[in-house]
């Protein structure tokens, strides 16, 4: 069905994904709480902007794909030097 031509003649593309994200969206995809990613935005640690003047923030998805990337290397890094226990029986 994705060879039909719609009524423009061009065959059916996949959607593009969202560039930009809301702070509720970056929460959803990582499993945490708004709360969470405002922090993350307040630290400088994940990289936001804001639109317009009523505290509407938004997060290029390549910064969020750029601050997991990020989050995987720290936590090679903790895991080599055995700088983890805390946090992981925190997580059992």
């Amino acid at each position: 069905m994705t060879d039909q031509p719609h009524d423009n003649g061009q065959p059916d593309q996949p959607p593009r994904p969202l560039r930009f994200l809301t702070l509720q969206q970056v929460a959803d995809e990582l499993n945490t709480k708004h709360s969470t990613i405002r922090a993350l935005i307040a630290s400088g640690d994940l990289p936001a902007i804001q639109i317009g003047g009523r505290g509407q923030w938004r997060i290029e998805r390549t910064k969020l794909e750029d601050y997991i990337t990020g989050a995987y290397a720290k936590a090679r890094t903790d895991i080599a030097r055995g700088d983890v226990g805390t946090t992981l029986e925190a997580v059992d």
